[in-house]
């Protein structure tokens, strides 16, 4: 008999402090209520509560990872794209996350589905595609100012993909192509005109002392018999090519007719 007396003893001892000891992690908070009123904020470790009277709502604050569906999303200037993200935030104030919002974690889910839309389709595409971080860095402020009443602090918020469909796709990379040829022609051209400048120079150069454009003649033949190359070069004398023009020049001017009445 009080075998089984000690076991029911026991048996209500072990209830009793399944319903008055609690045991809150490192990471965890107990937001406590007392006949439904707030009345403090307790863990870690453990705490005693009275069952019945006293209520406690756990709450995490480590750092959650959310992700943002795929938003539809329609630019400034008119494009639509599918963009998602990912929002990191922790809880700061328990007892705030508790008593201002009824669900934080979905709360704080459609504020940021609301928060990209908005804040994605004030931009362009380009700014888009092209300013990510400041992007990020703008939902993130409006994000963490509004969390603030509920007692959350958002760490981080990253845009993880935007897509486009095929059709702007392909315009985006004729976009590209076209921006490409015209860098490459830019700096062809300013090539040209470098060259040009400095053919002038050694133009004026050259032109001051004949014997320079002989010695550049004989190296551009040194330069051509050194390539593996069939053809046969024949050097002719700078000296004679110009007699012979100089001798051209003059037949012309011989055979050019008198003007009619140059004679009586």
């Amino acid at each position: 008999m009080n075998l089984v007396l000690y076991g029911i003893v026991a048996a209500l001892v072990v209830g009793l402090a399944y319903l008055i000891i609690f045991i809150l992690r490192e990471y965890e908070r107990g937001v406590v209520f007392f006949l439904g009123r707030f009345q403090s904020v307790k863990g870690p470790g453990m705490i005693f509560m009275i069952p019945g009277v006293q209520q406690m709502v756990r709450v995490d604050l480590r750092t959650r990872v959310l992700d943002v569906p795929t938003q539809d999303v329609i630019s400034r200037d008119n494009v639509s794209v599918k963009v998602n993200a990912v929002i990191y935030f922790r809880v700061l104030e328990p007892e705030k996350a508790i008593l201002q919002v009824e669900q934080f974690l979905a709360a704080t889910s459609q504020l940021a589905q609301t928060t990209l839309r908005s804040v994605l389709g004030q931009h362009d595409l380009d700014e888009m595609l092209s300013e990510r971080d400041k992007l990020n860095a703008d939902i993130q402020k409006i994000l963490d100012k509004q969390t603030d009443a509920w007692g959350i602090k958002v760490a981080n918020v990253e845009i993880k993909h935007v897509d486009l469909n095929e059709t702007m796709v392909r315009a985006i990379a004729k976009q590209a192509e076209a921006e490409r040829m015209r860098r490459a022609k830019v700096i062809a051209a300013e090539g040209e005109l470098q060259a040009s400048e400095k053919l002038m120079q050694a133009a004026s150069v050259l032109s001051q002392q004949p014997q320079a454009l002989t010695l550049r003649y004989l190296q551009t033949i040194l330069d051509i018999s050194a390539e593996k190359s069939s053809t046969i070069l024949f050097p002719i004398p700078i000296d004679l090519i110009s007699a012979f023009k100089d001798y051209v020049d003059r037949s012309k001017a011989e055979q050019k007719p008198e003007p009619p009445g140059g004679s009586a």
